[in-house]
């Protein structure tokens, strides 16, 4: 028979022609024309594929975590392909990204002027008015290599040695050829949501609807304390001689790879102190406010910042916000009637105030300790009193909202951001996310510590992202400090514990085509043993063996 069943995500069936293509059958859909992709049978598949059996096919828009980055990957493409036309001279690299934005470098000998990123903005639009088709090339792994040592591109010819598939994918747009580890939408004419901002100095923003928006384009925020962040952990492995990934695995090769750890570790450790050192000359501060989003390693920066405040002099105290969450059955709920843990009402801000305000009145307190079992707060064995040359520290996932503790002074407060922005690129067009990264380890955390499967995991962190965007990333502008918590070597140390939960999820899983993309970002990297890394690394929040374990 020629005629196919194809059964969609929302229970309705659609009859179909042998060697229809996924496009043609999206066509029937009723979002048609926000369709960015689809998966079948829970494994992500090109819109350009021809259907040749009943399946089961969801289509994804740019609301979807997976269409999300469909999306971003043609947009990409889109903006080097019009950077290319425009000016054949600049080379174009994607650095990192920030809140709903990518930074790219348009790499050039002069100074870009306004009107020339009005040019590139101008052929971008054309780009995708022209509604070119996103071509697969499905090639030989020989060949590709080939083809990036023709034009230069070593970095890119080098990751694709390390990944031992017979075939590579690459895809064309125009006469442009690249990849970008992600399937592409059907062609340019879907990418019509996006906002470019010049930065100066030959870098622009990328601005895009991120999964959890309602499909339209964010406002533009300065993350200023980001792009610094990146900047100089980009320059201090440009010192390193280390700026891929490939330049990592070459030092596993070379068996060089536990002092590159140990450099890893003592920069970072030298932020901190650096961090720490500053806040103790201003004798006003007296309480430092400590956020970041879920997987960033909060608690170990508390308490790493918490020991080098005694080399100077003070007397630190931690303060857990976890700890002041109100009883599980007043928890505020979300629209589906879920618990919302995520947002700034699910904190008993009047016990925190109560407790903080006995201890400036000079008062012992006793500290709660949250019961995440049973839901409820219970007294802990900790009592606490402020000294003279006392510092407070308050680590929580809303610690640097104002509302929480606005009795305090703003002179008294330092506020700090953390989250791993990683700074080793894969090569000079794609990057490592930093949501990929905080979920890579948070997947290791939850399984080691509360046997959740991936997901689990994957599950909640969807909702966790929303609180996020709602209640922290607004907030980092505020900040006074953003360190940087991610380590250049991690993910080859991640990808150790990670393989096996991934490769565990079954076909029928929703999760599937997450797992499989995690599976596929983490061919190039060569595995790092534990062994090497040191008790007290921040790493040991996620793997585990620090030294309360």
């Amino acid at each position: 028979m020629d005629e196919i069943i194809i059964s969609l995500n929302d229970g309705t069936k659609i009859n179909a022609m042998k060697n229809t293509t996924y496009y043609e059958l999206s066509k029937k859909c009723k979002n048609a024309d926000n369709i960015i992709g689809v998966l079948v049978n829970n494994k992500i598949a090109s819109l350009n594929d021809k259907i040749v059996k009943n399946e089961n096919v969801s289509f994804i828009d740019i609301t979807n975590s997976l269409g999300n980055r469909i999306y971003v990957a043609g947009l990409k493409m889109a903006f080097e392909c019009a950077v290319y036309k425009t000016f054949p001279q600049v080379k174009l690299s994607y650095a990192y990204s920030v809140p709903k934005g990518i930074i790219a470098y348009l790499n050039y000998d002069k100074l870009l002027l306004n009107e020339d990123i009005d040019l590139i903005r101008k052929k971008l639009k054309d780009i995708i008015n022209q509604n070119l088709k996103f071509q697969k090339l499905i090639i030989k792994n020989s060949d590709a290599i080939s083809y990036y040592e023709d034009v230069g591109n070593l970095v890119k010819a080098c990751n694709i040695k390390n990944i031992v598939d017979p075939t590579v994918v690459l895809y064309q747009l125009d006469d442009l050829i690249n990849y970008y580890y992600s399937e592409m939408p059907y062609s340019t004419g879907s990418l019509t949501k996006y906002d470019i901002k010049y930065l100066g100095k030959n870098m622009v923003v990328i601005i895009y609807p991120e999964e959890n928006s309602s499909g339209n384009v964010p406002e533009y925020i300065n993350y200023k304390g980001i792009i610094d962040s990146y900047v100089n952990s980009q320059k201090w492995l440009d010192i390193m001689k280390v700026p891929y990934i490939k330049d990592v695995n070459n030092e596993i090769s070379n068996g060089k790879i536990a002092d590159f750890i140990k450099s890893c570790e003592l920069n970072f450790n030298i932020e901190i102190n650096e961090t720490a050192k500053e806040i103790s000359k201003n004798s006003n501060i007296k309480c430092v406010l400590i956020s970041g989003p879920s997987s960033s390693g909060k608690t170990t920066i508390t308490k790493r910042l918490a020991s080098y405040f005694k080399i100077y002099g003070l007397d630190p105290i931690v303060i857990s916000i976890d700890d002041y969450y109100h009883e599980r059955v007043d928890s505020p709920k979300d629209e589906n009637g879920e618990y919302d843990f995520e947002c700034l009402e699910a904190t008993d801000i009047n016990y925190l105030t109560n407790d903080i305000v006995k201890l400036f009145n000079g008062e012992l307190i006793t500290l709660p300790k949250f019961n995440f079992v049973t839901g409820t707060k219970e007294l802990s064995s900790k009592k606490i009193q402020i000294k003279d040359n006392s510092i407070i520290l308050f680590e929580g996932l809303h610690a640097i909202n104002d509302k929480l503790l606005s009795f305090i002074p703003k002179e008294m407060k330092y506020k700090i951001y953390v989250s791993p922005f990683i700074p080793i690129n894969i090569d000079q067009q794609n990057y490592i996310s930093s949501s990929d990264l905080r979920l890579l380890r948070r997947i290791v955390r939850d399984f080691r510590t509360r046997g959740y499967d991936v997901g689990s995991t994957i599950k909640n962190a969807t909702k966790v992202k929303r609180g996020e965007d709602k209640y922290i990333i607004p907030l980092i502008p505020t900040a006074d400090k953003i360190i940087n918590t991610s380590l250049s070597y991690e993910v080859g140390v991640l990808k150790v514990y990670i393989e096996p939960l991934l490769y565990s999820v079954p076909i029928s899983s929703p999760y599937y085509g997450e797992a499989r993309r995690f599976l596929s970002f983490l061919k190039q990297f060569y595995t790092i043993s534990s062994e090497y890394i040191p008790k007290d690394s921040i790493l040991r929040e996620f793997i585990g063996g620090n030294e309360d374990d």
